[in-house]
């Protein structure tokens, strides 16, 4: 609603911060006063949270930060609009978001993961920094929580219940949207234009690490395509319950001191200032009692690192030799392999993919885990969760731009090797199979490999065919068939 009177905005000296004579000041909470660094933002609580929970070196990702000045500006909007809050102090409380959001503030966020389940220490670091700066911004004293307080202006109408939640979802699809899913793409359709490139080569497949049947380079390449491509679908299915927001919910779900509306317009605010099709979460209770949305979502990113696993390993273990492995591939040289072996060079960007894949898989161990521990009206595993799920997305997702630009772009195929395999092969023999029945052309197969011979001689030795039967009737290029997949 429209204020009928203009504005009284309060004047104070301004106060920069900086060091005084101690490097300290006083700050204070509920629970009392405590020193503060003079030269930061934060408060008593983000120092006490320091002081009790230096764990590690597991800092709290600054993509949530990022996020929660998003979050923290929506909210101040939309107190604004309605009326809740003057508009002087949205005006600050917006700027001092605004630089939070643009990294400005990073060094004012210093939380380890290792803290409060609920993420209250974290939010309530975002509270005092955004409260200090719009202090400083109207000329007010630093720690005063006057004229803009981190609980009644900043966190008007949420709780760290229902922000936290949000600021994990708005962190996590800011993390698919920018990074992931697009290095994703691009790795797809490199692989897919492979593929497309060496339809015609024809190769001897192999099953149990054994000598298989033939089909192409282009087929085997189609599959790495269409791993990655469902892994896509499912990023981006799982991107769908990300959308779904907590804020609102406030302490346990029933929306205590959030006004009425204040989950639609906030959900609706962040829609309109990311691009994203966010919408208020249906029922505030499993929004805030569980993490399911999350869970899901990581799942999504243990797929993708199940299909790159098996494509670098692919991949590494196809170009194994060079003169002693099995050598169908070459890979980009980018650096020397060893400190002592003089002109080697190993698959390290197949490598590198591989530990990401490990570790990505082990990082959903700990996100399902923790998932699970929800207890009554609040899940209290969320760092760990959004710590996991955002390392996983993004060393996914640097993965796969180096795997592209260092790996799979610069590959090569050693068809002189990829030829004398399909030529060498025994499997050949299943093509005579129908014709001359499955035990006599094991039989031929096994008289072959004993012998030394080619298929070809011990087929004709054999007296079951002709040499003009078995050249008819064993063609490699006809045993591939015309498609992807499938008789």
């Amino acid at each position: 609603m429209q204020n009928p009177t203009p504005e009284v905005v309060p004047t104070y000296t301004q106060v920069p911060v900086g060091i005084d004579a101690t490097g300290m000041r006083s700050e204070f909470d509920s629970l009392g006063s405590v020193d503060v660094p003079a030269d930061h933002y934060w408060g008593a609580q983000t120092q006490r949270s320091l002081i009790h929970f230096s764990i590690g070196n597991d800092h709290m990702p600054i993509e949530v930060y990022r996020a929660y000045g998003l979050v923290k500006k929506a909210c101040a909007l939309v107190n604004e609009r309605a009326g809740r809050l003057e508009g002087w102090r949205s005006k600050v409380i917006v700027q001092a978001a605004d630089e939070t959001i643009a990294g400005t503030l990073d060094d004012e966020f210093p939380l380890f993961v290792w803290q409060t389940g609920s993420g209250t220490q974290s939010n309530m670091n975002v509270n005092e920094v955004l409260s200090n700066r719009a202090i400083q911004l109207l000329g007010g004293e630093l720690g005063s929580q006057q004229p803009v307080g981190p609980n009644d202006h900043v966190n008007m109408g949420q709780s760290s219940n229902d922000t936290f939640p949000t600021a994990m979802h708005v962190a996590a699809v800011t993390e698919l949207d920018d990074r992931l899913i697009p290095s994703v793409e691009a790795l797809q359709r490199e692989i897919a234009d492979k593929a497309t490139q060496w339809a015609d080569v024809v190769k001897i497949g192999r099953t149990h690490l054994e000598d298989a049947v033939p089909l192409t380079v282009g087929q085997e390449w189609s599959g790495y395509a269409a791993q990655l491509d469902a892994c896509i679908a499912e990023l981006r299915h799982a991107r769908q319950g990300l959308l779904e927001l907590a804020v609102g919910g406030t302490a346990v779900g029933t929306g205590l001191n959030a006004p009425a509306g204040f989950s639609i317009d906030v959900a609706a605010e962040l829609a309109s200032l990311t691009g994203a099709e966010y919408v208020t979460a249906p029922n505030k209770f499993a929004a805030l009692g569980s993490l399911d949305a999350m869970v899901r979502a990581h799942a999504a990113l243990r797929g993708l690192a199940v299909a790159l696993m098996k494509i670098a390993n692919d991949m590494r273990w196809l170009a194994s030799g060079p003169r002693c492995g099995l050598g169908e591939l070459q890979l980009p040289a980018n650096e020397p392999g060893s400190s002592i072996m003089p002109g080697k060079v190993n698959p390290t960007q197949c490598e590198a993919l591989v530990m990401i894949s490990i570790q990505v898989i082990g990082n959903d161990t700990a996100v399902a885990l923790a998932g699970s521990q929800g207890n009554f009206e609040l899940n209290a595993m969320r760092p760990v969760i959004i710590n996991n799920f955002l390392h996983s997305a993004r060393i996914l997702g640097d993965g796969c731009e180096k795997f592209l630009e260092f790996s799979v772009k610069g590959t090569t195929l050693n068809t002189e090797r990829i030829t004398k395999y399909v030529d060498e092969s025994l499997m050949l023999v299943t093509a005579l199979s129908p014709v001359i029945g499955y035990q006599n052309a094991a039989h031929i197969a096994e008289d072959a490999l004993a012998k030394g011979t080619t298929l070809r001689e011990a087929a004709v030795a054999s007296g079951h065919v002709t040499a003009e039967q078995f050249d008819s009737v064993v063609d490699p290029r006809s045993m591939v068939g015309d498609g992807v997949g499938g008789a």
